[in-house]
């Protein structure tokens, strides 16, 4: 059974719940899959070997009482700015290199509750400011399908694990596209629910009214599965919404004959790769041979401007929340020179990278007394109209089907000293970040031999009927648990 680490955690159900094999025979197999590839992947800053060989024994005796749920014993990967109890939690960040947590954040409670076995702490760009997980201080993740690729950021640890065997499903965030678009150059699924739908608690900060926690698996079902697991309010957080979420596993399967599909005109744009382009018309052929209503006609003017307003807010709020860390509390200290003050500002420069320091700088600015009317405040009404237009949209249309990314994986070092190409990347999914509105990335063919990802996004706490079209899509295709062989 040495290659349980390709089943689907749904699979992996299946045969926990028949018998087949046990939680620590599973997590074995993952174990020694990473041992394996770990090496040539780095989608991990902490392995946690001896924490999930006991969850596991945990778990199956859960199904020796009868009291299992869907994640009961499955591997999963937690990006490594989810706060967990005793276990190294570094945001991919020097100035937190040796902080261990007091406690859990509400999203790694809630895998404890369902049974879940953590098996390592996902590598991430620092603070999450990042497309391509180049920007963590413990070196770049490598893309399974090419390892000399980017998986993308700044969940790249996350998707690069579930794409390598290294987990079944796994943890990310999302703050401008952190989730679909590594999921989309990894050849996976990875979906950012609406804003306020998975509690924030024990979630290290970059930009807290954007910042959304999310699954990334191998298939709908999975992704399905864990977002079920996270949902739902926390009197924690004050952004947690207490809308409940309804059981999207009951939207699996469902016949979308009929629904209104709209396609962005200005997501079509200088810049996609030919070959990305030519995998979304396909997609978009399918959905029509599924019986869906496609508007290719559909207009967001207002698109141009969401990579500027989310670089002017994610930076802004990220100035503010990153001031705690000032070597005084906790983290990375230096406390080699004369005063406080001196202290802090070498803590700083020493504990942070370089592209975390350009944003607080940016953010900083910003916020300054005689810009903040001219730049945080305009970006903000420019949200209301991103939203605005979004709504009007949702008047017509179902949901709207974009490409998630303008590429498919770049090489490795190819836009790490050019911030704005490498902003770029995101171009496609900040509109539904800075809108706060749920989306999802799931597979849709190769380019060039490597994978596409197609972005479906829906109006707010809408999660069914994008679940619903992603799920109806990726069965005509034929995709999903399509792994690369490394």
């Amino acid at each position: 059974m040495s290659d349980l680490w390709r089943l689907t955690a749904h699979e992996a159900h299946e045969g926990l719940r028949s018998k087949q094999f046990t939680a620590v025979e599973l997590t074995e197999s993952v174990l020694a899959r990473m041992e394996a590839v770990e090496p040539r992947v780095h989608a991990y800053i902490t392995t946690t070997a001896e924490v999930a060989l006991e969850q596991a024994h945990q778990a199956d005796a859960r199904f020796a009482a009868g009291t299992a749920t869907p994640l009961t014993g499955v591997p999963v990967a937690v990006k490594d700015l989810i706060v967990t109890a005793g276990v190294r939690t570094t945001a991919g960040s020097r100035i937190l290199e040796n902080f261990i947590p007091p406690y859990d954040s509400h999203v790694y409670e809630q895998l404890l509750r369902a049974g879940a076995v953590m098996v390592g702490k996902a590598n991430m760009d620092e603070f999450a400011m990042g497309s391509s997980t180049e920007h963590s201080a413990f070196g770049p993740s490598h893309n399974p399908w090419n390892l000399s690729l980017v998986p993308g950021g700044s969940s790249g640890g996350s998707a690069a694990a579930v794409a390598a065997g290294e987990c079944l499903v796994a943890l990310g965030s999302d703050t401008g596209g952190s989730i679909r678009q590594p999921a989309a150059l990894c050849g996976v699924v990875g979906m950012d629910p609406t804003y306020g739908r998975v509690s924030r608690f024990g979630i290290i900060a970059f930009g807290s009214s954007l910042d959304q926690v999310g699954p990334i698996g191998r298939d709908v079902e999975d992704v399905v599965t864990m977002a079920d697991c996270i949902s739902g309010h926390d009197p924690r957080d004050s952004t947690s919404n207490p809308e409940p979420l309804p059981d999207l596993r009951h939207y699996l399967g469902r016949d979308i004959k009929g629904l209104r599909i709209g396609v962005p005109k200005e997501y079509f744009i200088a810049g996609m790769e030919e070959g990305v382009k030519a995998r979304i018309e396909e997609a978009l052929a399918v959905f029509e041979g599924l019986g869906c209503i496609v508007d290719r006609d559909l207009s967001l003017p207002s698109t141009e401007h969401a990579l500027a307003v989310y670089y002017l807010i994610a930076p802004s709020e990220a100035s503010a929340n990153l001031a705690r860390y000032d070597g005084v509390k906790y983290g990375y200290s230096d406390r080699s020179h004369g005063t406080m003050w001196e202290n802090m500002e070498h803590t700083r420069a020493g504990g942070f990278g370089a592209e975390v320091k350009r944003r607080i700088m940016l953010g900083t600015y910003a916020l300054s007394a005689g810009y903040y009317d001219a730049y945080y405040l305009k970006a903000q009404k420019v949200r209301t109209v991103i939203n605005q237009e979004f709504q009007e949209a949702f008047g017509r249309y179902d949901v709207l089907v974009t490409p998630t990314s303008p590429t498919v994986a770049f090489p490795i070092g190819a836009k790490v000293d050019d911030p704005y190409a490498m902003y770029l990347n995101d171009i496609y999914t900040l509109p539904a970040s800075v809108a706060g509105l749920p989306s999802i990335s799931v597979p849709c063919g190769l380019s060039e031999g490597l994978p596409v990802g197609l972005q479906i996004i829906g109006n707010f706490f809408d999660e069914p009927r994008i679940v619903m079209a992603a799920h109806a899509f990726e069965r005509a295709l034929g995709w999903a648990n399509r792994l690369p062989e490394l």
